[in-house]
């Protein structure tokens, strides 16, 4: 059995035996020695680094433990990027000095300066790392962990799961990146503390996860609630739970059904474990063998705090001492040290001046067999007045009611399921159905994500002129709006493909003529349209010709110009 390391140590030469493996990468073991030699030469590229924060984003969690290693080793932060999104990127990249991995303008470790390095024991109060949590707003919240935090929670992870974890040759696999604090966690600190083989195994369907799970030897799978409630009975999975030694989930609910259903095709009861990147690990459970009870981790203390919600106080947080309340509901477990989840607390929104509850709206959606899931947000227009905006995942039934029915009766069914739970004014103005409700990398529904259902793709036009034959238009450019997504990042401009767009959208609306355009001639795009550009855009409808001529001004002159050609046929 393998020695178990503080995080403070696991780089140091001296840490584990020269040959020990560290990961096999491409089929190929990576030893200790190679592994800290990787890490000493991000330490001495990062020390040429000016100020202390610096942006982390590796797909391949390999290179990505020695970068932050490097780092931390570097006297510096590491700032780790959730995704590659250009909003993502827009709110880190003014926040640190310096990028590595697939960040723009990347440095790259310095293998020459790799020997000059003397690596020494990480303080574990003050070495951190930055991650980011989706806000309720929409906004990703900043989260610092102390490497004080991370260690604790190692540590009490392998106190409870070594006999599962604890196998020679022990490959990890995960559905989740490492990017986040469940899988950093998982499959990069506990195993490399642990002394076990880094997690670089990755399955992004349920095809990819047998596959990879029916290679020789044993594994140890670290997954979502969202991977494991998709698992379809079809696949081989006699083959993929041969070697397997259990199942990991977490960042969301696993639904009972769905447990149950791993279960007979995987044949382990999945590890829950609950907690948030705030508060770190706070409990863990086994369905088929304790039930719904949550047990806490080792070292976490847990209570019921006056507003009913569960409090927390652990080494996992930045106040070892103090109590942490969150916002879930919770009872004590009846005859246990345990306690039962009650979902979470309610989102109050203020519409119209009237105090609503987002929870409870999505509670009595619920209640229709026609909605398998709800969501509701808060959608700010200025000048317009708040108003809530509602994502639906329907069952087959609301699919085949919606197609039935139309989207206004449907929309007056689902508002009349409200009126007993929210005042009239603050019903949901804007509704969006779909089959699956937006998922990130770590399977969780961001509130980013659901917001982007609702931003329009061009702005609400000004009719000032209307005719049978001639139109104009008045746009005003919002910095929000969905097409200025990666057009590009810290100078946001409207594309030409989105220029034309809105052209056939106004001479839809102006005319009535169908968007079946054949082709575009003599188009020019003089200059770049900009967030907060008031543009004009001015329509002639030839229907002889079949032909849309347009151009597109502002106050700072033309922007873009030319014809669009209906093919023959069209009426």
């Amino acid at each position: 059995m393998n020695t178990f390391t503080a995080l403070s140590e696991v780089a140091l030469p001296q840490a584990r035996a020269v040959g020990h493996e560290v990961a096999a990468s491409a089929g190929s073991p990576v030893r200790h020695a190679d592994w800290v030699l990787s890490v000493k030469g991000w330490c001495a590229a990062f020390q040429q680094v000016p100020g202390a924060e610096v942006g982390l984003y590796f797909e391949e969690p390999l290179q990505f433990a020695a970068a932050l290693w490097g780092a931390w080793h570097a006297g510096k932060t590491p700032v780790l990027a959730s995704d590659l999104q250009p909003h993502t990127l827009a709110q880190l990249l003014p926040q640190v000095q310096a990028c590595a991995g697939q960040l723009p303008d990347a440095i790259v470790p310095n293998a020459t300066g790799a020997a000059a390095v003397q690596l020494q024991p990480l303080s574990l109060s003050a070495a951190q790392v930055v991650l980011f949590t989706s806000g309720s707003t929409g906004v990703p919240e900043r989260i610092v962990k102390h490497l004080s935090q991370l260690d604790a929670e190692v540590h009490a992870l392998q106190t409870v799961f070594a006999p599962v974890a604890d196998a020679p040759g022990l490959r990890t696999l995960a559905t989740v990146s490492h990017q986040h604090i469940y899988g950093l966690l998982f499959r990069v600190l506990w195993p490399l503390a642990a002394g076990r083989l880094l997690g670089t195994g990755f399955a992004r369907y349920p095809e990819e996860l047998v596959a990879q799970l029916s290679q020789p030897g044993p594994t140890l799978l670290i997954s979502s609630p969202s991977m494991l409630s998709r698992l379809p009975d079809q696949l081989d999975w006699a083959a993929a739970r041969q070697g397997l030694r259990g199942i990991f989930s977490s960042g969301g609910p696993l639904p009972p059904e769905a447990s149950a259903h791993a279960l007979a095709l995987l044949g382990h009861s999945t590890t829950e474990v609950f907690g948030s990147s705030e508060t770190g690990g706070i409990a863990w459970r086994r369905r088929a063998e304790q039930g719904d009870a949550w047990q806490p981790l080792p070292g976490v203390q847990v209570c019921l705090a006056d507003s009913g919600c569960l409090s927390v106080r652990s080494g996992h947080l930045p106040d070892a001492d103090a109590w942490w309340e969150t916002a879930d509901r919770a009872l004590p477990q009846e005859g246990g040290a345990g306690f039962m989840l009650q979902g979470r607390a309610d989102r109050i929104a203020k519409i119209a001046e009237k105090r609503i509850s987002l929870t409870a709206m999505e509670n009595a959606l619920l209640a229709s067999d026609r909605v398998a899931a709800a969501r509701a947000v808060v959608l700010e227009a200025p000048p317009a007045a708040a108003r809530v905006g509602m994502v639906l995942e329907l069952t087959e039934a609301g699919w085949q009611a919606l197609q039935q029915q139309g989207r206004k009766p449907m929309g007056d069914a689902l508002r009349a399921l409200l009126a007993p739970v929210v005042d009239r004014v603050a019903l949901p103005r804007s509704w969006r159905y779909v089959a699956r409700l937006p998922q990130n990398s770590q399977g969780k529904t961001t509130q980013h994500d659901l917001l982007a259902l609702f931003r329009p793709l061009m702005p609400q036009p000004e009719w000032t002129e209307r005719s049978a034959h001639q139109a104009t238009a008045s746009l005003l450019v919002d910095p929000g709006l969905r097409v200025l997504d990666g057009h590009f990042p810290g100078a946001p401009i409207v594309p030409g493909v989105a220029q034309l767009h809105w052209v056939v959208a106004l001479g839809q609306q102006a005319f009535g003529i169908p968007a079946a355009f054949l082709r575009a001639e003599v188009v020019k795009f003089q200059q770049r349209i900009l967030p907060g550009d008031r543009v004009q855009v001015q329509l002639q409808w030839v229907p002889d010709k079949g032909q849309l001529q347009f151009a597109l001004t502002s106050s700072r002159g033309p922007h873009a110009s030319g014809r669009l050609l209906q093919g023959e046929g069209v009426a």
